[in-house]
């Protein structure tokens, strides 16, 4: 494929919406093609499936259908966005990625690395990131954040264990594949942590 498709993960209330703005105008100025999207989303249908996935209405859902949504989404997503935008030289910027799979539904809920491993060669062969963001924050500092939003959706909800697997199953992922991943120190001053994204890219 011909153009770069970057990632930004982390826990809720990381600042990925400011840091994704940023990130987006870094690569315009840099006379970048670019296509900014999300997870899960995208496309009608994901955005469809989103709303599934995060009305606190369906709290309580079973992990396996949560993970199976996911990756549903996922693949109406890379048919009909990233890959499209790639092969003409474009690049995609996208708000989490199957990273978010293994810290969400492997660390947080416990399915086996194993499972999502065989939904990921379904849906995506070997197409991985060329560059993930790991925006990353003690657990406490993002939810105090995120609850500083408004109403919290059905994953906000969760209780501060959840999260705290979800990050440390992150940082795991980011030590294990240095080659791609960039830890971002997003608990410091918002121009000290855009200066640190600057630099990686």
């Amino acid at each position: 494929m011909k153009g770069s498709f970057i990632t930004v993960e982390g826990i809720e209330g990381v600042g990925k919406t400011t840091n994704i703005d940023f990130i987006h105008q870094q690569l315009l100025s840099a006379g970048k093609e670019v296509v900014l999207t999300r997870e899960p989303g995208g496309t009608p249908l994901g955005e469809a499936v989103r709303g599934l996935l995060l009305d606190p209405a369906y709290t309580g859902m079973d992990s396996t259908c949560e993970l199976q949504l996911m990756f549903a989404a996922r693949a109406e997503h890379l048919a009909k966005v990233v890959w499209p935008a790639l092969e003409q030289g474009q690049w995609v910027l996208c708000d989490r990625f199957t990273d978010a799979t293994y810290a969400y539904q492997g660390g947080g809920r416990g399915i086996d690395s194993s499972v999502i491993a065989k939904l990921e060669t379904l849906v995506q062969g070997d197409f991985r990131p060329d560059l993930t963001l790991l925006l990353d924050v003690p657990v406490e500092i993002g939810l105090a954040r995120a609850s500083e939003r408004g109403a919290m959706d059905r994953f906000e909800q969760e209780k501060v264990s959840f999260f705290e697997r979800v990050r440390r199953n992150y940082l795991e992922m980011a030590e294990n594949d240095p080659g791609r991943y960039r830890v971002v120190d997003a608990s410091l001053p918002l121009d000290e942590v855009q200066k640190q994204i600057a630099a990686i890219l």
